[in-house]
């Protein structure tokens, strides 16, 4: 990049956050907060931060379920994208890329860039940028070209988006990054899709890792959305959620400091007291028995004559 564009880049930036347009952009709100908060100037032209190999590995560990979750879906992504000289980035809470995928061919310009494992890509440390704007702001967003803080960063383009851990708490970021001078506004868009379907995964898959012995069913949401998912232990209590369930039913932390029927959650009966139970139980004894009134006593440890009488008192008639 040229002195020149440099420059002009710069002033454009101390242009704008000296207007009070930072009450009506994101993008410009980021800017100040670059200059004003983290003291950093546009016109910097240091490459990003590096951690030490051991510093990167103590990075990945704290995040090694999560890493491990991701795998499939970094691949799948990578595989869309990585044809069109595209990075895929997966950073942790702090900004810092743990994983990675990307074609021998571009690696080069990448790591030049800074676009590696290890370097450091929160706003504090780069400005404004796509990693590092997504995890203050907390959603998915790109930062295309000039849209970044830092003069040396506006010949690459990055879309990014959270990713919340089994308890909703935000945990990494996943990116994708172009080197590309003519990436377009509908190929953009294209890859912020990519990027949602791949963080929906990512976060599905390690909530499921979260809860290995559990049940994991979709929660009752207004838009049915497939990433609020409740995890539900052998006696039908809820013992864990994603973001989106939380969001969706209003389910905080204190929440869970209580035993949470599955069925108050589900919209199943309630207010049924013990018959009620006792009917659930028996029902899925003969369902599962296949109407078998020997086998399902067998399985409930009872008689056949105290389940017959089991079944009469409640009404249930067998199945045939």
């Amino acid at each position: 990049m040229s002195a020149t564009v440099a420059v002009g880049h710069a002033d454009r930036v101390h242009a704008a956050i000296e207007t009070d347009e930072a009450a009506r952009s994101a993008l410009v709100a980021s800017w100040r907060r670059s200059a004003a908060l983290h003291h950093l100037d546009p016109a910097e032209r240091q490459p990003p931060r590096r951690l030490t190999e051991g510093e990167l590995k103590l990075a990945r560990q704290r995040i090694e379920p999560l890493i491990h979750a991701a795998q499939a879906s970094l691949d799948r992504l990578y595989l869309a994208v990585g044809g069109v000289g595209c990075c895929v980035l997966l950073a942790d809470r702090d900004g810092v890329p743990v994983e990675r995928r990307g074609a021998v061919g571009d690696d080069r310009t990448f790591a030049e860039w800074g676009l590696w494992t290890g370097s450091v890509w929160s706003e504090e440390s780069e400005g404004t940028n796509g990693i590092g704007t997504c995890l203050v702001e907390g959603r998915m967003l790109t930062v295309h070209r000039d849209q970044h803080f830092f003069s040396r960063n506006t010949l690459m383009s990055c879309t990014t988006a959270p990713i919340h851990d089994h308890e909703g708490n935000l945990a990494a970021a996943l990116d994708v990054s172009s080197c590309r001078a003519d990436l377009t506004e509908g190929f953009v868009h294209l890859i912020s899709v990519a990027v949602g379907d791949a963080v929906r995964r990512i976060e599905a898959e390690n909530f499921r890792l979260a809860f290995p012995h559990a049940r994991v069913v979709l929660a009752p949401t207004p838009d049915n959305s497939p990433a609020a998912l409740l995890a539900v232990d052998g006696d039908d209590l809820v013992i864990g959620a994603t973001r989106s369930a939380r969001l969706a039913l209003g389910l905080t932390p204190e929440s869970f400091a209580r035993p949470l029927p599955a069925s108050d959650l589900l919209g199943g009966a309630r207010g049924e007291g013990f018959d009620g139970a006792e009917r659930a139980v028996l029902q899925r004894a003969l369902a599962r028995a296949q109407g078998n009134v020997s086998a399902a006593a067998e399985a409930l440890g009872v008689s056949r004559a105290t389940l017959h009488r089991k079944l009469a008192r409640l009404g249930i008639r067998r199945m045939h």
